[in-house]
Order: structure tokens, then sequence, then C-alpha cells
């Protein structure tokens, strides 16, 4: 289920960090194919998802010029990857043919008490659309056969697959079809909504442990592994060749792309890891390998979680 699979490799053709982000959020494959409630990629009725070229081509304009996309991320800059992943849509969707943005992270409320909000209100040929988006990465069971979502944890361990699709399920799809949201809605000469998801991300698995892909799983979903601290000598000898980097939470969409002036040094990594305290958050790390162009890109990526993990959750 790739929602424009002609384009899966544009992100990596692409120069600027925040332009490959949301050709990333554009085209990357959604975590799952089977969901308790609808999925629908935000695009689905845009002339960029029948004619990707189009999308092709603006995302290439972007890369030339990034300044429109700049400024739209500076008015609301934000830490958490799921609030930046949502502003990434919104300014793809204001310029996307044929989707009209209506509303974003509106809030809905009764007397003082805000009851949610909706990500986002579209509208296009195909009528008015309540979506609601999330972008997560969840590490697989060591000790379980991983079918069940719920055995899937984000790298802090509080999160969890099954109590993400419960929450987007029971509290904010049907959160548009309350009456305390009608009359919003209607506020805005809106009478109906039809609610969906599109989550993205990606799942890690076990190293030296086999475990399944969570029921639902999309086939073509993104992947990486996940080790403790204690398993890293064996893991590190067992790689292919390449530098290892950790890389920042705003970071952690498209596959890396470091230019040859800021990638560590293999003595960098070490002193790094050496210094990490034994209870740190868990840490994304890329494996790279330098391409013909002399810069370095992402061949593989892993967790680095505590040997506490998950026992031991550091708010990741």
């Amino acid at each position: 289920m790739m929602p424009i699979s002609s384009l899966a490799d544009l992100p990596d053709q692409l120069h600027h960090a925040a332009v490959r982000d949301l050709a990333w959020v554009l085209v990357s494959p959604p975590l799952l194919s089977s969901t308790p409630q609808p999925q629908r990629h935000p695009l689905s009725a845009s002339a960029w998802m029948r004619t990707p070229q189009l999308l092709a081509d603006w995302l290439l304009a972007l890369d030339r010029d990034a300044s429109g996309l700049e400024h739209w991320l500076a008015q609301s800059p934000v830490r958490r990857l799921g609030l930046y992943y949502e502003r990434l849509w919104q300014y793809a969707l204001h310029a996307a043919p044929g989707v009209e943005v209506l509303a974003a992270n509106l809030p809905i409320r009764e007397g003082g008490h805000t009851l949610g909000e909706l990500d986002l209100l579209l509208r296009d040929e195909q009528g008015v659309h309540h979506l609601e988006l999330a972008v997560k990465l969840y590490l697989g069971p060591e000790n379980a056969n991983g079918e069940s979502p719920a055995h899937w944890l984000g790298p802090g361990s509080h999160d969890r697959l099954d109590i993400k699709l419960d929450h987007l399920s029971h509290h904010q799809l049907p959160l548009s079809a309350r009456a305390q949201a009608r009359t919003t809605l209607a506020q805005r000469d809106i009478q109906d909504a039809q609610a969906a998801l599109w989550l993205g991300g990606y799942l890690f698995y076990p190293w030296g442990n086999h475990c399944v892909a969570p029921q639902g799983a999309n086939p073509d979903h993104l992947r990486g592994r996940w080790l403790h601290r204690r398993d890293w000598v064996s893991f590190a000898a067992q790689s292919a060749a390449g530098r290892w980097q950790p890389l920042p939470r705003q970071a952690w969409l498209p596959r890396a792309h470091i230019a040859s002036s800021t990638v560590w040094p293999s003595e960098h990594f070490e002193h790094w890891l050496s210094t990490l305290p034994p209870q740190a958050n868990a840490q994304l790390l890329v494996r790279l390998e330098e391409d013909s162009a002399g810069d370095w890109r992402e061949a593989e990526r892993v967790f680095l979680v505590s040997d506490q993990w998950p026992e031991q959750g550091a708010g990741a």
C-alpha cells in the first residue's frame, strides 16, 4: 500500500532538509494496511495523486527555493515530531490542487472545556473530510511473536500501538460526529464530515530475536531494528561497513543524507557512545554509506535502548 509508489525515491534526490521531510511525509507508506477505522491519504482526490509528476515538479521547485516552506515552519516552530509532521501536511495541503483546507487543529469545546481538536478539515471532490494524522515509531517485542499491537511500544515504552489505535477509534475520529462538533462545523457551513486516519512511521524489529509484524501491518511499511546497549559490540561486529551516527529527533523522518563535512568520524561516534549515560533515552542511530558524490546516506537505522528497556523507559 504505497500511496504514490512512483515517487518513493524522490526524498533521496532532494537537497533541502525540510523539503526532504515534506516529500517523505507525502509519499511514504502507512504503517498499517488494515485499521479499525477508515484510513485515507489526505491527497486522495488531488490531481497530485492522479498525476504524480505534478507533485514531483512542485517538490523539485520547492527544493530550489524553499523560502515559502521555511517561512511556514518558522511561524509556528515545534519540537514534537508529531506536530512537525502535521505542519508539513498542512503546508502541502494548502498548495495541493483540488484540496481546500477548511480548518487545522480545530478545537471542539463544551462550555469552557476543550473536548479535543480536529487535526484537519478538508474539502475535495469526494466531500468534506475530518482527518487525524499521526507519525509513530514502534519497537517490537523480544519475547512474543509480535502479532498483537499491544506488544509494540514507542521508544520511551509509554506509547503502545494498540492504545494509539484505540484512542483514534474511540475518541479522535468520533469527535467530529458529536453534537458539540456539529455546532462548530455548522458555523463553518459544514453539515457532515467523513472521518478517517492516516498513520505513518516505522516499525523496529528486535535484533537477534524473531518477531512478526503486528496484525494489520502494511507489507510495505518502513522498518529498522533495535537492540540493548549490552548487545552493541556484537551487533557492530556483524554490521556492514559504514559510519554510525545518532539522529536528532526532528531528523527521524526520511533516510538521512549527511554532507561529508558534517559526517562523524568513527572515533567521534565511539567517544559519544562511551560517554552516553547507561539510562539515556533511546537513541536512533543510522549507518551511513558514502555515495558517488562524497556525501553519506543512510543504509540502515536502529534504536539503541538501555539495558533495562522497556521497564526503564525514558520519554521518547
